[in-house]
């Protein structure tokens, strides 16, 4: 015996909503990519939430450097930083400074679909990932997130001169030192920091950056060279490309290769003052003396009719 049917609707129709947006869903099954309602609707900039999204949109091994990502979108470099800042400090985006086997120091970026993801337990990460086995015995309890942090460099002995200038500004002492926040700063070595970019516009600095390298600028202020000087030594002879953070190279110059502090001029020996003119009160031509009275001539006659 058949199953009685039924014409009558289920439940009664909802109708579209009066307002707002009206979704139209098409099931996807290639070409997509998922990113979590956080990162989507994460309050800010527009441009941030798309440089995530066209990030994870693609494979590894893509570059997504500033000039990388400026020749995809028509924002600039300034837009584009700023974005990328905006992500580390949210927490999906993670630049860390590798050096290689050869001497050379290579950035990996390291996007993450949540927040404080540890990368080294991807199983993705690998080109022989594979299943997880069956374990053995009871599962072990889930391993806490390792909290997001900033790579510590530690300071080593500087390469040899074979090492290009890049890989040896990584090592510069200036890397381990803690900056002092950006407001106890002195103003006119930060102006100096933000101008390097009107040089040279690779060399945009985010606030931690400028924090760190504005006391080694104020001192050299303190010594007194003007900013020129400074800003010609930063931006003078920079390699064609940069292999990491140009925070780097400028920490190495202002710590191993300072100016020399110029010389103070020597004070010249003051010169005589000069007596003003004064009218003689004999004859009434003018003569240079500290007092008031008579000429040369006058006072040789008073002498002659003295004498005779």
């Amino acid at each position: 015996m058949a199953d009685p049917q039924s014409n009558a609707p289920s439940r009664a129709d909802a109708g579209a909503p009066t307002s707002g947006v009206i979704h139209v869903r098409t099931r996807l099954t290639a070409d997509f990519t998922v990113i979590s309602n956080a990162l989507a609707q994460m309050r800010g900039s527009a441009v941030t939430v798309g440089v995530a999204a066209y990030i994870a949109s693609l494979p590894d091994g893509t570059p997504v450097s500033i000039p990388a990502l400026c020749k995809h979108f028509s924002e600039g470099e300034i837009l584009i930083s700023r974005a990328l800042r905006e992500l580390e400090e949210a927490g999906y985006l993670e630049r860390r400074r590798e050096r290689t086997s050869t001497g050379h120091v290579r950035t990996r970026t390291y996007f993450y679909d949540v927040p404080g993801g540890d990368p080294d337990s991807d199983p993705d990460s690998g080109p022989d990932s594979g299943p997880d086995p069956e374990p053995d015995g009871p599962p072990e309890p889930p391993r806490p997130r390792r909290p997001r942090k900033q790579p510590v460099v530690v300071a080593v002995t500087p390469p040899s001169a074979a090492v290009p200038e890049t890989a040896r500004a990584s090592s510069s002492p200036a890397e381990a030192e803690t900056p002092v926040p950006l407001a106890d700063a002195d103003p006119k070595a930060v102006a100096v920091l933000t101008g390097l970019r009107r040089v040279d516009p690779r060399l945009i600095l985010s606030a931690r950056e400028t924090a760190r390298l504005a006391p080694a600028v104020a001192q050299w202020l303190a010594a007194g060279l003007l900013p020129t000087h400074i800003t010609d030594h930063l931006t003078a002879r920079l390699p064609d490309y940069f292999l990491t953070r140009p925070v780097g190279i400028l920490a190495y110059r202002l710590k191993e290769t300072p100016l020399p502090v110029p010389t103070r001029s020597v004070d010249l020996p003051t010169r005589p003052m000069v007596a003003p003119m004064r009218n003689c009160d004999g004859c009434e031509r003018a003569f240079r003396s500290a007092e008031p009275g008579r000429c040369r001539d006058c006072r040789a006659g008073d002498q002659l009719r003295e004498v005779g």
